[in-house]
């Protein structure tokens, strides 16, 4: 009886275009990595509950083996990335535009988080706040707003085999910034596929010049 049901369940969700999902959820790669909790719960998640950064996996696989504990990090754009950084390395400073979000994410952060909240004006002291920091950070992080004054701006705060992340970087709109960071000799390496909760494929790219801390 039980494989009669088994079998006419398998049927009616064949029939509905279902049982692919059906499969996936029961045994597969975006199982085992928390793609349908993320989705689930709209925020990025391992399969665990565990944060993650809302980059693509590919990134994320790759930073998990080549960060430490001795590496500090500059993030535009703080979130449950601040987390997992957090974990990973010696500190992090983030800069948050949005008050209520800096609120919430300031009851979450360890003590190796450095959270600044910085009102939005494009060009202006959001951008700006990276300066504040001289030869300071393995990586800057570019997961924010106004993406292309971060990057213009973060350059001098990177140390000497320091590199940058910068997410949705797919976005033609970024270009400029690009531009920017290979003009003063940096190269780029992408990572493109899906990432945590969303349905769409997108880019997460590191720029980096050779004798980096992440050894590419």
């Amino acid at each position: 009886m039980k494989k009669l049901l088994a079998t006419v369940f398998a049927f009616l969700l064949k029939k509905m275009n279902l049982y692919s999902i059906y499969n996936l959820r029961k045994s597969s790669y975006l199982r085992d990595i928390g793609w349908f909790k993320s989705f689930q719960l709209e925020r990025p998640v391992d399969n665990n509950g565990n944060p993650l950064p809302w980059m693509t996996y590919s990134a994320i696989h790759f930073f998990e083996k080549r960060i430490n504990k001795d590496m500090t990090v500059f993030e535009y754009g703080c979130g449950n990335s601040t987390l997992w950084w957090a974990k990973r390395v010696k500190n992090i400073v983030s800069c948050e535009h949005d008050k209520a979000w800096y609120d919430t994410m300031n009851n979450k952060i360890s003590q190796n988080v450095e959270l600044h909240q910085v009102d939005l004006e494009y060009g202006g002291s959001y951008c700006g706040k990276v300066s504040d920091y001289s030869m300071t950070f393995d990586v800057v992080i570019i997961d924010g707003r106004d993406r292309v004054n971060c990057a213009k701006n973060c350059l001098n705060a990177l140390t000497d085999r320091g590199v940058i992340i910068w997410d949705d970087s797919d976005r033609a709109i970024y270009q400029e910034g690009f531009n920017y960071l290979q003009e003063k000799g940096y190269k780029r390496i992408d990572f493109e596929g899906m990432g945590p909760a969303l349905t769409f494929s997108w880019c997460t790219s590191i720029f980096y010049k050779e004798d980096n801390c992440l050894h590419i």
